[in-house]
């Protein structure tokens, strides 16, 4: 990062306290005209070489953070909102903000002008993005995602685990499944929202099927996994992918806007699926659609006495929801403005496929 120079004690002796701190060219011109009467030619020297760095200081500011450059700007300029006010964000290479910034803001709003940040690995289009003395509490099924072991293990052998004692047939045949469901909106932007440390992501991306892939997560540590996984791969299309975090319940896209969102197992760690659906039906085009995989437990669990009410306490202590039916996966879709649902089981994996209205 750039770091603007200052001349330090030496302007303050020179320059007189009543000349205005905006009029830097009348600052400029006294303490050039008073170097030159008292100051040593070697002095003199180093002052003009600290003006030519602090000039390349200023070239090199405007250029925008690699996590978002010129191809992908053009891809997301009408995708990503403000997750306040749901209007699309700008690009912003605004020179007021101070070089020494540790995340320099580089998108905003242009209707609560508010800015968002971003740094090597993630733009964070959270609520709170930028806030220092403000934070929330999430639920425990949240929180667990943010610990860097955890995203740590989640592909070495956290995921893999769930093909033993859930059913899912694993990350190969899981995708080729979505590619089915899929098939109707391939060549557009897909979110893959929850994406833990970006298995999924990372498949979109490579496969070429869509324009731009947004692998979007609240887990700063599950980004930074998926952003290494991404560079440890020879050939990678980054271009093809930019990672976000944000609040599933806030989503920072303008509404009618994205062709897909994939969710895998994640609906059953969100604290409320009903407004996270919600809210994908928001974002989704016209015949966008929405593909999750979740478990379910049915059969014999579903006679255990008072499940339901069971199964409300835990999602009050931990925020991770257990389903009990397709049927409720299918009512969950449709009280969310998406209709034809479609739904794969295997033992207690399940994927549902549901639609946006044309």
């Amino acid at each position: 990062m750039a770091t603007v120079v200052s001349m330090g004690s030496l302007s303050s002796l020179l320059l007189p306290s009543r000349l205005s701190h905006n009029n830097s060219q009348d600052r400029f011109l006294l303490l050039k005209t008073t170097a030159s009467r008292f100051i040593p030619q070697t002095i003199k020297n180093a002052f003009a070489a600290t003006r030519i760095r602090a000039s390349s200081t200023l070239l090199v500011e405007t250029k925008p953070d690699t996590i978002l450059d010129e191809k992908k700007l053009d891809s997301c300029k009408n995708t990503l909102a403000c997750p306040i006010c749901y209007t699309p964000l700008i690009y912003t290479a605004d020179s007021s903000f101070p070089a020494d910034s540790a995340a320099r803001p580089n998108l905003r709003c242009r209707t609560c002008r508010k800015a968002y940040s971003g740094n090597d690995t993630h733009l964070d289009l959270t609520i709170t993005s930028g806030s220092k003395g403000y934070g929330e509490a999430m639920p425990a099924s949240t929180e667990l995602f943010r610990f860097p072991f955890v995203s740590f293990l989640y592909e070495r052998g956290w995921r893999q685990s769930f093909s033993i004692w859930g059913g899912f047939p694993g990350p190969e045949k899981e995708f080729e499944l979505i590619k089915d469901y899929l098939n109707p909106v391939l060549g557009g932007t897909i979110v893959d929202a929850s994406c833990g440390s970006g298995m999924f992501s990372r498949l979109f991306a490579k496969s070429g099927l869509f324009s731009l892939v947004v692998a979007l997560d609240f887990s700063e540590a599950m980004l930074r996994q998926c952003s290494e996984f991404i560079n440890q791969e020879e050939n990678f299309p980054k271009e093809k992918i930019i990672l976000v975090r944000a609040d599933i319940s806030r989503l920072p896209f303008a509404s009618g806007t994205v062709d897909a969102v994939h969710a895998g197992a994640a609906l059953h760690c969100w604290p409320s699926p009903s407004v996270a659906v919600a809210e994908i039906s928001r974002v989704l085009r016209p015949g966008g659609m929405f593909v999750a995989t979740t478990y379910i437990l049915d059969g014999l669990f579903s006679y255990i006495p008072l499940v339901r009410p069971l199964r409300q306490n835990v999602a009050q202590v931990s925020g991770s929801h257990v389903f009990l039916s397709n049927k409720e996966l299918e009512d969950l879709c449709t009280a969310c403005g998406l209709v034809d649902a479609k739904v794969t089981r295997n033992r207690m994996f399940v994927m549902i496929c549901a639609t946006k209205p044309k």
